[in-house]
């Protein structure tokens, strides 16, 4: 799906960004990442949902396991994802506040074993978009905003961006993400 735009809504990116850095993001710098193949284009933005422990929100736990710093023995569930190395570009929080974790320009590691339009591995040529959040349970309208702001922000700076997917799409049958509770319809 292509969040569709129009001239007054696009952002002014040539401010917006440095070094594939969102400006307007907090970043919080993760291990997690590395160069994409050489000649790779952007072309793919693949929106996730996460939420430690799971149906819990706020707090840092996303954030200290996308840094390495979580605490495995800090919760049950926890064990589960022991010894995880995982990343996204971005994390939208329940009040629509943005963290960058990784560079655009660097791949991040939040597809695992995927596959779009016939070709794998796809953290080497998209974007990944965490929302704080659960499978099942609504997200927030501040969430959905943040997100079609940042989707045109990515849109305007990698204009070979044509594709906005859900994880369940490029891993069908290994992930739900977003998950039945997420509104397409809210970016028609």
């Amino acid at each position: 799906m292509k969040i569709p735009q129009t001239p007054t809504q696009r952002p002014h990116t040539e401010q917006q960004w440095v070094n594939g850095w969102l400006r307007s993001a907090q970043r919080i710098d993760s291990p997690n990442f590395g160069p994409r193949p050489i000649n790779s284009v952007v072309d793919l933005v693949v929106i996730h949902s996460i939420s430690l422990p799971p149906g819990e929100y706020g707090g840092d736990f996303v954030s200290q396991l996308f840094t390495n710093q979580l605490a495995w023995d800090a919760h049950p569930y926890f064990q589960q994802i022991r010894g995880a190395e995982v990343s996204a570009h971005f994390f939208i929080r329940r009040d629509g506040h943005l963290i960058q974790f990784v560079s655009t320009l660097d791949r991040a590691w939040h597809a695992g074993q995927s596959e779009w339009n016939g070709r794998g591995n796809c953290n080497d040529f998209s974007i990944g978009i965490e929302l704080e959040g659960l499978e099942h349970h609504p997200f927030e309208g501040a969430q959905y905003e943040r997100l079609r702001q940042l989707i045109w922000s990515i849109q305007a700076a990698y204009p070979t961006v044509g594709d906005v997917v859900g994880h369940s799409d490029i891993a069908p049958g290994r992930k739900e993400d977003p998950g039945r509770a997420f509104r397409w319809e809210f970016f028609d």
